[in-house]
């Protein structure tokens, strides 16, 4: 297999080179806007692309996106999204993108997550009014968007089941809390890889679901799953659910 690389010269660009080193898969070349020195070629825009790919994975920035889906519908390259931060709109120009390649979506590449998505989603259903429920998330101090795109979708699962108006930290003297919301918290410091928790407090006891990930290797390793997957399906939108429904 081989991978087209946008964001090369990123923390987790070079985590996927560095995982796909590992497992074998070659990286035909790179795309980044700053130059970068890399054991592959690297360009800074996709108009300089020559090389051929069986995939694309995009760790970049949104601005990016409109021509990254340019360039893979211009070639018939289906596109692994793991950038977070899209606007209304670009998920739009994705949506469209997917009518013409296989296009893989995921606000966080870990299985794990995946698994903590579906979990949750089953125990709001499960529990239902009588819990409250609170999402924490941590990151780096470097990471750019809050709350997370893993805090969103964790969110998104559980309003799926139980409808719930979010709320984004608390503060000042009428903060408290009522039975339609869930409350979404975003914590920034160090060099956190990434942490997640959705919290079930309930009259007299308490659930928390957590998925820590150790390094951003974990990543990686699922967005050259994601790559892998995309080789044997046709154009569609595709996301870690349709990853499990295969694994299960």
């Amino acid at each position: 297999m081989k991978i087209l690389l946008s964001g090369a010269a990123g923390r987790m660009g070079r985590a996927v080179a560095k995982r796909a080193a590992e497992l074998g898969v070659e990286i035909a070349a790179g795309v980044d806007a700053q130059a970068c020195e890399l054991p592959f070629p690297c360009h800074r825009s996709f108009a300089g692309v020559t090389e051929q790919a069986d995939a694309i994975i995009d760790f970049s920035r949104p601005e990016v996106l409109p021509e990254l889906l340019a360039w893979a519908m211009a070639h018939h390259v289906p596109a692994v999204l793991a950038t977070t931060g899209y606007t209304e709109a670009q998920l739009r120009e994705i949506d469209r993108a997917a009518q013409v390649i296989p296009v893989f979506r995921s606000a966080n590449m870990s299985l794990g997550v995946a698994v903590l998505r579906l979990l949750a989603m089953k125990a709001a259903k499960a529990l239902g009014e009588d819990f409250d429920i609170e999402i924490v998330e941590a990151h780096h101090n470097q990471k750019a968007d809050a709350p997370s795109g893993t805090a969103l979708a964790l969110r998104d699962a559980i309003c799926s089941v139980r409808p719930l108006r979010t709320v984004y930290g608390r503060e000042g003297r009428q903060a408290k809390r009522s039975p339609d919301e869930i409350g979404v918290h975003a914590l920034r410091g160090g060099t956190v890889a990434g942490e997640h928790e959705v919290c079930f407090f309930g009259p007299m006891e308490r659930i928390r679901l957590s998925h820590s990930a150790e390094n951003r290797e974990v990543f990686a390793a699922g967005a050259l799953r994601a790559a892998d997957f995309l080789r044997g399906v046709g154009p569609g939108l595709y996301s870690m659910d349709d990853m499990l429904e295969i694994i299960m």
